[in-house]
């Protein structure tokens, strides 16, 4: 399959575009204040499409905030670009910038397509944690990389 996106870091000036295709951020200040902290610690990259840079189609973030290790907090994907490949390339490009031995993420037990993304990618179950969302364990995953 030929990609449908390219993979940067993200600009500032991006921040507008990536919190119109984020339906949480444009609710929730606290995901608003994350997402500007991320583009200006050098932390997040952004999907623009192949065709038309100018288009985000979504966004990830990869930092150090689960017991200092490798981790992605967030990946978010327009919802008219899924499926498209475009979470595969923001998942491959922030691996391409981890340089631990280990790489963690997490989602919830719900989100079945994530799960089969990360499965699809090398990462295995590596735990959870109760209690965040009610009914709705979180899954950790970790990728061992050599």
């Amino acid at each position: 399959m030929t990609s449908t996106s390219n993979v940067r870091p993200a600009l500032s000036s991006d921040l507008d575009m990536l919190l119109e295709l984020d339906a949480i951020a444009r609710r929730e200040p606290r995901r608003r204040e994350f997402l500007a902290q991320a583009i200006a610690a050098g932390q997040c990259w952004v999907a623009e499409d192949a065709r038309d840079s100018s288009v985000l189609l979504g966004y990830g973030v990869l930092d150090d905030s689960f017991f200092g290790q490798a981790f992605i907090p967030l990946i978010v994907v327009r919802d008219l670009a899924r499926r498209r490949g475009v979470g595969s390339d923001i998942l491959r490009a922030l691996e391409s910038q981890c340089t631990a031995a280990k790489l963690f993420t997490s989602t919830n037990a719900s989100n079945e397509p994530m799960r089969r993304l990360l499965a699809k990618l090398g990462f295995m179950g590596s735990g959870h944690v109760e209690n965040l969302d009610e009914d709705d364990p979180e899954l950790i995953f970790v990728k061992l990389r050599s």
